[in-house]
């Protein structure tokens, strides 16, 4: 895997510049006792295999209740050693649903799929392998994109090449996503795109239940990808804008981009040569990671109205943004001064503040916010060997397993997306090192299953990562660190 390492310049100027206010989240909690919601925990389990996960796609529960991810069958992979997932076992797409697992299976038997994406209807966009090889390629077994819908699974095809990949879907059942043609190209945007490097172009598209529409590159660029579609039919995403390769980088220069239903407008960088798109509102707001000038520092930026803008950090020289809702909250991570470590930030109306960590954890990072500006993410040791998720709501930070029933071993490390209703999807560590999804649902007044409604702050008992030590499996933790953006944890203390 050629990672991409994100790089920017030195941060004083553009602190001079911007004049960006920090807040610091222990100042907004001073007079206040805000409680938090005791949860409901319902491990999703597996297929048979040892592992599940909901975490590579935005959104894995859909309001309603519904959920999807991927988890392991007890069947050997044929690819093997090109494996779908580190553990070579065939893992498959799933719908949780009333308390009922089910296998969506794949394009072939035999053979893995996986999510991105379920819409509020159920349907999910993802990939399957489809039982052929491509012996030119990096990884392999082919896979092309997938729409599951109501109880089918339809191959939304490519450009012509070996395989493509849908990354969302929204409520009127546009999916976006990218495929592969057959023109050779010598440059790789695979890796910035959750994807392996290949041979040929790729190009990001967009599906309405028909032919794959080619959304094109910028500029003179060779390869794009769409990452996410709002529910206006915006789509965001990045694109090489040219073939000229950057000695810093080792590649062309990368821009995040937005379709608005006519042509690609380029979102520019905060100066560097490379950008991407991280998420997008129903406003047409996107927001990421961007390089600065000279391509040694990033830095999170926002995107709206035309205008790109350097949310900063909190003294350090990275930082990016992970998620932004309708209302124009922004939450990620940023670095500290000397890049000591890495804290939670919540961005809105201009100023960025430090949420802090649980229990004087080392270092945080966010990774969702819902409309009702509940926000979740990651607290622990700064390279999240060890971690625990964590909730924030009214002000207040809490050790999400100090907030769930008692009676499971599973610790909830990573929580990925929250719903409007407070539900919760993620992946959590078991005390043999599996994996298992993950869906918490908030306590209702009256719930015969849950004693009391809420509880103040993170004082009730509970699993804790860093407490009990709970080690995160390293290939997993990459993954975390490649969704997020995180920088190589060569800073700060390693506890």
């Amino acid at each position: 895997m050629k990672s991409r390492k994100l790089m920017c310049i030195t941060a004083m100027t553009l602190f001079t510049m911007l004049a960006i206010p920090v807040r610091f989240a222990a100042q907004d909690n001073q007079g206040h006792k805000q409680e938090h919601h005791r949860y409901k925990l319902i491990d999703i389990g597996t297929l048979g295999g040892p592992n599940s996960y909901s975490f590579n796609g935005e959104r894995l529960v859909n309001g309603r209740g519904v959920v999807t991810g991927i988890a392991d069958t007890y069947i050997p992979d044929p690819f093997n050693p090109n494996c779908f997932l580190p553990e070579c076992l065939v893992a498959r797409t799933f719908q949780w649903k009333n308390g009922v697992l089910t296998d969506l299976g794949a394009l072939v038997d035999g053979v893995s799929s996986g999510p991105n994406w379920i819409n509020s209807q159920g349907w999910i966009a993802g990939i399957s392998e489809n039982g052929m090889t491509d012996n030119h390629a990096v990884f392999p077994p082919e896979y092309d994109a997938v729409v599951w819908k109501n109880g089918q699974i339809i191959n939304l095809g490519t450009f012509g090449g070996n395989w493509s990949y849908a990354n969302a879907i929204n409520d009127a059942g546009q999916v976006v996503g990218f495929a592969l043609n057959t023109t050779p190209d010598s440059f790789d945007l695979g890796d910035l795109c959750e994807n392996f490097p290949e041979p040929t172009q790729m190009h990001a598209f967009l599906w309405q239940g028909e032919a794959l529409q080619d959304l094109g590159t910028l500029g003179t660029g060779t390869d794009s990808c769409a990452l996410f579609v709002n529910q206006r039919g915006q789509v965001a995403g990045h694109s090489f804008t040219n073939t000229v390769v950057n000695p810093v980088t080792g590649l062309p220069t990368v821009d995040p981009f937005l379709w608005n239903g006519k042509k690609l407008v380029d979102l520019g960088t905060l100066g560097g040569t490379l950008a991407l798109a991280s998420s997008i509102n129903n406003r047409g707001e996107v927001v990421g990671p961007s390089n600065l000038a000279g391509d040694i520092y990033f830095h999170p930026f926002l995107w709206s109205k035309g205008l790109l803008k350097d949310l900063g950090t909190f003294g350090g020289n990275f930082g990016s943004a992970a998620f932004i809702n309708d209302a124009g909250q922004a939450v990620g991570f940023a670095t500290n001064t000397g890049d000591q470590a890495q804290f939670a930030f919540l961005w809105e109306k201009g100023a960025l503040t430090n949420l802090g960590t649980v229990d004087g954890d080392p270092c945080s990072f966010a990774s969702g916010i819902n409309s009702r500006s509940q926000i979740i993410g990651t607290s622990g040791s700064c390279d999240f060997s060890v971690a625990r998720g964590f909730v924030r709501q009214n002000g207040r930070m809490a050790d999400l397993n100090t907030l769930i029933l008692p009676g499971s071993d599973l610790v909830l490390s990573f929580p990925a997306y929250i719903d409007d209703r407070g539900e919760i999807t993620g992946t959590g560590v078991l005390p043999n090192g599996d994996v298992h999804a993950f869906l918490v649902i908030p306590c209702g007044e009256g719930d015969d299953d849950c004693e009391g409604g809420s509880v103040s702050g993170a004082t009730q008992s509970g699993s804790s990562a860093v407490s009990q030590g709970r080690a995160i499996p390293d290939w997993f933790r990459a993954r975390v660190a490649r969704k997020y953006h995180l920088p190589k944890p060569a800073f700060g203390p390693k506890n």
